[in-house]
């Protein structure tokens, strides 16, 4: 992990405070060229809605696709020592250098999307600490994360997908997930990578151990992410504050993306208005998950690998909300009666 910038649970707690809301102005002009376009009024449906979305997050009208960039932030966690995955730890480093050598899912997606593809190391040779025994990170080292994450977004950049990979990372989400919206590791936690029968009754007990070893450090958010989050998932609550700060919209991936995404909404209504869910995973608690942060995803394909594969999908959707968007002709311009 490269040097990042100084930052602390003060300095993230004011940066929340001083969120820009969305350009009305922008979505008011991109719903009123909606109204004159040649279809029935609301008839593009959701396509209609996200211009309009990235019209008030970009603020500018119209929105525009030119340079979107799928950040994905790898970590290692040290609870995964703890056989709550079906893979090994080591799979984390490997797997970070199959996407350098362009061998997985989201490299493919990207060419297909015509994304710029990031992939951030978030120190994989030295895990959190296993949350069972004592928070996984400390103040600093959760602060210095989110920072990190923050360096994610840069000028130029008008779309950011978020996704992750870190073997061990539902457990983390599924911990994570039950400290800011309720229940026990039976009700969040999932298959992940694909445990079931021992293997995933051995997850539930691991994320009831580490809720009851933090029962009384994890009222505040960024505490709860400290105690059971992994450096790449603070990295992602630091990419999705630094996107709000440069008027850049946000796709989040899926459960573990959300569940990082979730403590800011835990902090500050509003604080995800900027972001869409861009697909439902398979994994059972990202339902729960979403409904609990009042989204609906975008697409729903049983999809549940990470690697930001569910929101690299979903940028084509955004290119055809504004295909359609700037390039439909007006009723005035194609010479067609409007709605009497």
């Amino acid at each position: 992990m490269s040097r990042a910038p100084v930052a602390s649970f003060v300095e993230i707690r004011r940066a929340l405070a001083e969120f820009p809301v969305a350009d009305e102005t922008a979505r008011a002009e991109a719903a009123e060229r909606d109204a004159t376009l040649t279809k029935p009024p609301g008839s593009l449906g959701r396509l209609e809605q996200l211009a309009q979305w990235l019209a008030a997050w970009q603020g500018r009208h119209p929105p525009k696709l030119d340079r979107p960039r799928v950040a994905v932030f790898a970590g290692s966690h040290g609870v995964a020592r703890r056989g709550v995955s079906a893979y090994p730890p080591e799979v984390t480093a490997q797997m970070v250098q199959n996407f350098v050598n362009g061998g997985a899912a989201i490299n493919q997606l990207c060419i297909i999307a015509d994304a710029e593809l990031r992939v951030y190391e978030m120190a994989i040779e030295d895990p959190t600490e296993d949350f069972t025994e004592r928070p996984a990170m400390d103040e600093a080292s959760c602060a210095r994360a989110i920072a990190y994450g923050m360096m994610a977004v840069e000028p130029g950049i008008d779309l950011l997908c978020v996704g992750e990979m870190g073997i061990g990372n539902t457990t983390a989400g599924a911990a994570l997930s039950a400290t800011l919206f309720g229940g026990n590791g039976a009700e969040w936690a999932g298959p992940g990578t694909g445990v079931a029968g021992a293997a995933l009754a051995r997850k539930v007990a691991v994320i009831d151990a580490g809720l009851a070893r933090h029962r009384g450090q994890i009222a505040d958010p960024l505490n709860a992410l400290r105690c059971f989050g992994g450096q790449e998932m603070a990295a992602i609550v630091g990419a999705i504050i630094a996107a709000r700060m440069a008027h850049v919209p946000v796709l989040l991936d899926g459960f573990v993306s959300t569940a990082s995404a979730a403590v800011l909404h835990a902090l500050a209504p509003g604080a995800l208005d900027h972001c869409e869910v861009a697909h439902l995973s398979r994994e059972p608690g990202h339902r729960r998950l979403v409904a609990a942060l009042g989204k609906r995803p975008l697409l729903e394909f049983d999809m549940h690998l990470g690697e930001a594969s569910g929101a690299a999908l979903a940028i084509p959707l955004l290119r055809a909300a504004i295909a359609c968007h700037t390039g439909m002709a007006t009723f005035a311009e194609a010479g067609v009666s409007g709605p009497t």
